[in-house]
C-alpha cells in the first residue's frame, strides 16, 4: 500500500476512469481499427490491477469483489457461445452472423462480431483480475529453512 504517495494516488485515480473508457473505445471500434476483444479486456483489467497495487488489494477486492470477477469469467464465454447457438436455433451454422438480422447480413456480421468480442472482452478481464487476486492474495513465504 503507497499511503505516503500522494501524487500517484491522485494520478491514479485520474487514470483508472481514462483507462476503462479507453477499453470500451477499443472494444467498440475493434472491427473498424486495430483492437477488439482481448485488448480491451486487458486494459480494463489493468485499470482495476493499478488501483490495486496503489491502494490495496482489499480496496480493489472492495471495487471488484472477487465473486463477481469468477462470475464474469462464465458470462463472457456464455455471451460467445450462446451467439453460436443462438445462430443454430435459428437454422444457420454455429457464429453465422447472418442470424441476427437476415434481410441485411453485413449489419448481422457487425453485430455478430460485436456481441462475440464483447464476450471475449468480459471474460479477458475477469481472466486477468482473477490471475492478479491469486498472485497478490497469497502470503509472502519468507524462510531460511526453505532454500
Amino acid at each position: 500500500m503507497m499511503r505516503h504517495h500522494l501524487i500517484l494516488r491522485v494520478v491514479t485515480k485520474l487514470l483508472v476512469g481514462t483507462m476503462i473508457l479507453f477499453a470500451f473505445y477499443v472494444q467498440f471500434h475493434g472491427d473498424y481499427s486495430p483492437g477488439g476483444g482481448f485488448q480491451a479486456g486487458v486494459i480494463m483489467a489493468v485499470a482495476f490491477i493499478i488501483y490495486g497495487v496503489v491502494f490495496s488489494l482489499r480496496d480493489a477486492q472492495a471495487v471488484f469483489p472477487p465473486w463477481l470477477v469468477h462470475k464474469l469469467v462464465a458470462l463472457g464465454v456464455i455471451i460467445y457461445a450462446g451467439t453460436g447457438v443462438v445462430s443454430m436455433l435459428l437454422g444457420y451454422e454455429y457464429l453465422h452472423y447472418g442470424a441476427f438480422t437476415p434481410h441485411h447480413m453485413e449489419h448481422g456480421q457487425h453485430y455478430g462480431i460485436l456481441i462475440v468480442e464483447l464476450g471475449v472482452g468480459v471474460t479477458v478481464t475477469g481472466v486477468m483480475v482473477a490471475v492478479y487476486y491469486a498472485f497478490a492474495g497469497r502470503p509472502p513465504r519468507i524462510s531460511d529453512e526453505e532454500w
